[in-house]
């Protein structure tokens, strides 16, 4: 009998929740955190504005390396683009700048207003006019007198300009160099940089011009740019003495060494143009970093033992006499602007880089109007240097261009492009004139042909373009020629200095940076070996001229490193130079060669002697001092006694002689 079976009731099934959400729900919630997110960055944003400290540390990073900024014309003045409204400026800071700028083959003294919320602009505008040179102004403290540095009577001496009157008379009458003045806080003094035995030093002389200068330092290295305190007592300078350009301070109120103390600053390789502030609490200055980064930084003497600050990127400072707008040069390889920060917001620029139409010898702010410096004229366009004079060929088919000769020039082959050669031969003659000899009568490259090749890495080097030249590197071993390191980010470029001929001080300057020695890397020292060399202990003595600044006046300027310079002496490139007009290589090349050569090249045949030599002459050599015992056996030499048997027939023969 069957047991009945209960029927089973059937299992439910287990629903899994899922939460499903929506693409919309999704954005919400993403943006909502980054609301939350940007909220509280605000907040800490705001905190740290407030906190002027930190404004000062966190300056904005301003790349160097070729901005895109817009240029402005030379022709019309220099005019700073309008930044948002804001609150307007105090009555304090409404002054002017006063800039030496270099214009053709002279510098002379500029002032300009830029925007001003609320106040009077003031386009570039000359002050001094003639073929001289002036430079490094410094207005006294009373504001009537304008002391500069000019070689307007032929060596570089210090005049004052009075502004009541107009008139420009010299302070100083010793012979020899003479620039960077700067005033004592009563007027009564001024401080500046004097060449004397074959070195540069600080000096002080009257501002009336009674008596003799007195000398501030007296020590081997290079003393120069000195910027007196506002306070008094303290006179900071540039000095060479620690084996760097480092800022140092000179105490008047000590004597010997107690009376010099350097300001120590981290990463710094190399400082320039120190400035103090109105007050002369603190002193500011430019400085390239390790890393190739051109800083303001700023020192507070209040709290000496506190490190000095990064301001704000730049390489020339000018405080306005508030100290709430700092002004600054920023320099690139090939050109120079003008920016200004405001201090309460270093992330904001006040004033947008503004293209200068030549490179900044000095920059300083100036409580003035515009009436009490009595310009006597506006821009002047200056005459060019050179006129290109195209010689057509009617041989050259198409749109390209002659390759003409450059006369009696040395160099393998002595020829430039048609429309740079009057360039080249202006700068040629400039250079005698201010050197006082022909410098670049004998070239290492000019013009080189498809079928030559260069160095590796040169496969499209400029020199094949007809647009570049190379010069002599053989002045160097002489001392007639050196070489100064400039960084600008990653990048490295060179400014080559040329001796004069004649150290009397009317021609040239006195160096005022180390150069870089490329044989120290021979010295058997590790870093000098790894960095391509080092920078020389002492600045040369001498007079010297910037060729580097020279040639960027006819339009040919300077080319970067390659990077592998520090293993490679010839991948520097500090002795070439270019004129692009605006070309890059593939069209430069397409003035001289049919397209076709570029898009299908023919390989160069290059010069390899070295494996041909080492193929069949080594074998050759094997064989020979293999052979050289055997030719030298016994029996080449028993050969000799063999043949001694000739006297063994001597007697035969003479059995026919008679006996006596």
């Amino acid at each position: 009998m069957q047991t009945p079976v209960e029927p089973t009731q059937p299992r439910r099934k287990r629903r899994s929740r899922r939460i499903s959400f929506s693409r919309l729900s999704v954005f919400l919630f993403l943006l909502l955190i980054l609301v939350a997110i940007g909220a509280l960055g605000w907040v800490a944003l705001r905190a740290q504005f407030n906190n002027p400290l930190l404004a000062l540390t966190q300056a904005p990073e301003v790349s160097l390396s070729e901005p895109p900024i817009p240029s402005a014309s030379p022709a019309a003045a220099v005019e700073a683009e309008a930044l948002p409204a804001r609150a307007p400026l105090p009555a304090g800071e409404i002054g002017l700048l006063l800039l030496a700028i270099r214009e053709g083959l002279d510098t002379h003294l500029f002032a300009y207003r830029p925007v001003e919320y609320g106040g009077a602009t003031l386009p570039l505008t000359r002050l001094t006019n003639g073929d001289w040179n002036d430079i490094t102004p410094a207005l006294s403290p009373d504001g009537t007198r304008l002391a500069f540095a000019s070689n307007r009577s032929g060596g570089w001496q210090i005049y004052i300009w009075n502004l009541e009157n107009g008139q420009i008379a010299p302070l100083t009458q010793q012979p020899g160099y003479k620039a960077s003045p700067s005033w004592s806080p009563d007027g009564l003094w001024l401080a500046y940089e004097g060449y004397a035995e074959n070195n540069l030093d600080i000096f002080i002389q009257a501002a009336d011009g009674s008596g003799d200068p007195l000398a501030v330092t007296n020590h081997l290295g290079g003393d120069f740019a000195p910027a007196w305190s506002p306070r008094g007592r303290l006179i900071a300078f540039i000095s060479t003495r620690s084996g760097r350009e480092q800022i140092w301070l000179a105490d008047l109120d000590k004597s010997g060494e107690e009376r010099f103390t350097p300001i120590e600053n981290l990463n710094e390789s190399r400082a320039a143009h120190p400035l103090w502030s109105a007050d002369g609490r603190y002193l500011s200055w430019g400085a390239i970093l390790e890393d190739g980064f051109h800083k303001i930084f700023s020192w507070d003497s209040e709290t000496p033992q506190r490190p000095p600050l990064a301001l704000v990127s730049g390489d020339q400072p000018a405080w306005s006499r508030t100290g709430s707008i700092i002004y600054a040069t920023l320099e690139t390889p090939h050109q120079t602007y003008l920016t200004g920060y405001d201090i309460a917001r270093p992330d904001l620029v006040w004033l947008p880089p503004v293209t200068l139409p030549g490179s900044i010898e000095s920059l300083t702010w100036v409580d003035l109007s515009v009436e009490s410096l009595l310009p006597n004229q506006q821009w002047v366009t200056p005459t060019p240097l050179w006129n290109p004079a195209i010689e057509p060929n009617p041989e050259i088919p198409g749109e390209r261009w002659n390759i003409v000769d450059l006369g009696d020039v040395s160099a393998p082959y002595p020829k430039l492009h048609d429309r740079v050669d009057e360039a080249f031969n202006g700068l040629r003659a400039q250079v005698a004139v201010q050197t006082g000899w022909d410098a670049l009568a004998s070239l290492e490259n000019a013009y080189v042909p498809l079928t030559i090749p260069l160095q590796p890495g040169y496969q499209q080097d400029w020199l094949y373009t007809g647009r570049a030249f190379a010069l002599s590197p053989l002045p160097i071993h002489a001392g007639w020629m050196t070489v100064v390191r400039e960084d600008f980010g990653q990048e490295t470029y060179w400014r080559v200095y040329l001796r004069a001929r004649y150290q009397d001080g009317t021609l040239g300057e006195p160096l005022h940076a180390l150069p870089w020695d490329f044989d120290a890397r021979y010295r058997a020292e590790p870093r000098p070996y790894e960095q391509g060399g080092a920078r020389m202990s002492n600045i040369p003595a001498g007079y010297w001229i910037d060729i580097t600044e020279l040639a960027s006046n006819y339009g040919w300027q300077r080319l970067p490193s390659f990077s592998n310079w520090r293993a490679a002496y010839s991948a520097t490139r500090f002795n070439e130079f270019v004129r692009t007009d605006g070309l890059d290589w593939q069209s430069a090349m397409l003035e001289l060669y049919p397209r076709e050569i570029l898009i299908t090249p023919t390989e160069i045949p290059t010069n390899t002697p070295t494996p041909t030599p080492t193929f069949t002459f080594t074998p050759s050599l094997t064989p020979t001092r293999t052979l050289t015992p055997s030719i030298t056996l016994s029996p080449t030499r028993t050969l000799s006694p063999t043949i001694t048997p000739s006297p063994t027939l001597t007697p035969t023969g003479a059995t026919s002689t008679p006996t006596p």
